[in-house]
């Protein structure tokens, strides 16, 4: 590629990143009392925030509207058009509306003004115009005001769809703090990919237990509790005393160890080779709290306790591996 036009190119793409990066410095700067009122009015709100757009800011408004519904602010996104034809009946006196136009002049959103006033809710606009027909109707007014748009033209919407967006995200963070939104909640609101996994499995559902839970009393012989290892399959065996408390742990790694130093095996019981502070874990702890322990500790299982210290089971990185949490 001739060196010049690639230089150009990244030049180009710079001055895009930097009227974007300094569009949302001047709104940062910009907040005032109204962001805070509006975050108060959704606070209060006792059915959803609706959020309508169209265009480019429709695009905008439908992720705000999924950024507060995984946030803890329950919200759903209506299209100007498809509200004026029917879906209106879809919002009520209880919710709060966000409506978006960068203009605020956008007709397809003006029209729906009377229809949302005579329901009497709080109606909330992010413009690009303080002094538009939207902002000024509206309850509440977020300003999203740019200098310039990044293309060179002035014309697509550039940094004006960044500036909307970034306040969007502000206003979702901000209510997510205020209702002490915890990672356990986002996963909920996420169950089906990798991150609820992490958040939602925990030790007890990926143990083995009962039946499955390789164990051999203190005393037993090596080649019992080789058998044992063997029969459970999960590469170890827990170790318990005549009081059935936990006394240690067994494993491949201490079996080749074992031969490193005799090849002897004869009369040798489980307790004069076992490693006697194995790695627990709480069966109430997050499997992915699991899988950090094994890797800072570099093991390959773990024994599993109840909040007494009684052995409940175990676990190893492949249990892990097949839950999705690694």
């Amino acid at each position: 590629m001739d060196t010049t036009v690639n230089r150009q190119r990244l030049e180009a793409a710079r001055q895009v990143l930097a009227i974007e990066a300094e569009a949302i410095s001047h709104l940062a700067a910009r907040l005032d009392e109204q962001f805070s009122r509006a975050v108060d009015a959704i606070l209060a709100c006792r059915g959803r925030v609706v959020v309508i757009g169209i265009g480019k800011s429709g695009h905008i408004g439908r992720k705000i509207a999924a950024t507060l519904a995984s946030t803890g602010t329950p919200a759903f996104f209506v299209h100007p058009a498809e509200a004026a034809h029917g879906d209106l009946g879809m919002i009520t006196a209880d919710d709060v509306v966000l409506m978006l136009s960068n203009s605020g002049e956008s007709d397809e959103v003006l029209t729906l003004l009377p229809a949302l006033k005579r329901k009497g809710l709080t109606l909330i606009s992010l413009t690009g115009r303080p002094e538009s027909t939207l902002a000024r109707e509206a309850d509440l007014h977020l300003n999203a005001q740019v200098e310039q748009e990044a293309c060179p033209l002035g014309l697509a919407p550039t940094a004006s769809t960044t500036a909307a967006l970034a306040l969007g995200d502000a206003l979702a963070v901000t209510l997510l703090s205020e209702r002490g939104f915890a990672p356990e909640d986002f996963a909920l609101s996420h169950p089906g990919g990798s991150l609820g996994r992490r958040l939602l499995v925990h030790v007890r559902d990926v143990m083995h237990a009962g039946d499955a839970l390789p164990v051999v009393r203190s005393g037993t012989s090596l080649k019992d509790a080789l058998l044992e290892m063997t029969k459970k399959g999960l590469g170890m065996t827990a170790v318990l005393d005549e009081t059935g408390a936990l006394a240690g742990i067994f494993t491949d790694g201490d079996l080749r160890r074992t031969l490193d130093a005799t090849l002897d095996l004869a009369g040798l019981t489980v307790d004069a080779v076992m490693h006697r502070a194995p790695r627990t874990v709480g069966e109430a702890r997050l499997a992915s709290e699991a899988a950090k322990l094994m890797e800072e500790h570099k093991v390959n299982g773990l024994l599993v306790v109840d909040a007494a210290g009684r052995l409940v089971g175990a676990l190893n990185m492949h249990d892990l591996l097949k839950a999705g949490v690694v």
